[in-house]
C-alpha cells in the first residue's frame, strides 16, 4: 500500500503494471531481405572477422551454394561478432544476408557488370583491389554446429 496515495491511484497503477504484464511478448522480426540478396545459413569455422564454409552434411545443410573452403567476411552488431569470435576453433552455423551470385563464376554483378577476382592487371599495372572477390554476409545469428574446425 501507498501510505501518501489516495486508493484510486493505487487501483489506477495496479491495473497499468496488470495490463502491461498481460501483453504477450512479441518476437523480433527478421528484417526484410533485399532483392538482390538471399538470407543464408552456412556451417563452418571463424577465425577474427572471417568465416570459412565448411562441407554440408546431413546434419548441418545449410541453406546456401556456398563451396567448402570459402571465407567470407561477416558484417554485423559488434556484440554478435564478439559472441562468435568466443567460439573460435568450433563448428558453428552462421545466418545472414548475403548479395546473390557471389560464388558464381561470374562474380557479383552490379549494374551488369560482373566483378570477381581475376589475374588482369589494374590501372597502371598495379594488382586490381581484392575487394571484388571478398565474399561478405550481414550476420544475424549463430548457433553452435556438429563437427570440429580443423587444426591450424
Amino acid at each position: 500500500m501507498l501510505n501518501w496515495a489516495p486508493r484510486w491511484v493505487e487501483e489506477s497503477i495496479l491495473a497499468v503494471a496488470i495490463t502491461l504484464l498481460s501483453i504477450p511478448i512479441v518476437a523480433q522480426e527478421t528484417k526484410p531481405v533485399p532483392k538482390d540478396s538471399v538470407r543464408v545459413a552456412i556451417p563452418g569455422c571463424t577465425k577474427g572477422q572471417i568465416f570459412t564454409a565448411a562441407r554440408r552434411t546431413e546434419e548441418e545443410p545449410g541453406s546456401a551454394d556456398v563451396p567448402e573452403g570459402t571465407h567470407i567476411r561477416m558484417n554485423g552488431p559488434k556484440t554478435l561478432i564478439a559472441e562468435i569470435k568466443a567460439h573460435e576453433g568450433s563448428m558453428i552455423q552462421i545466418t545472414g544476408i548475403m548479395k546473390r551470385g557471389q560464388f558464381k563464376p561470374g562474380g557479383v554483378r552490379i549494374g551488369g557488370v560482373g566483378i570477381s577476382a581475376g589475374s588482369t592487371s589494374g590501372v597502371g599495372g598495379q594488382s586490381p583491389s581484392a575487394v571484388g572477390s571478398q565474399a561478405f554476409i550481414d550476420v544475424e545469428g549463430w548457433r553452435p554446429a556438429n563437427g570440429s574446425c580443423p587444426g591450424r
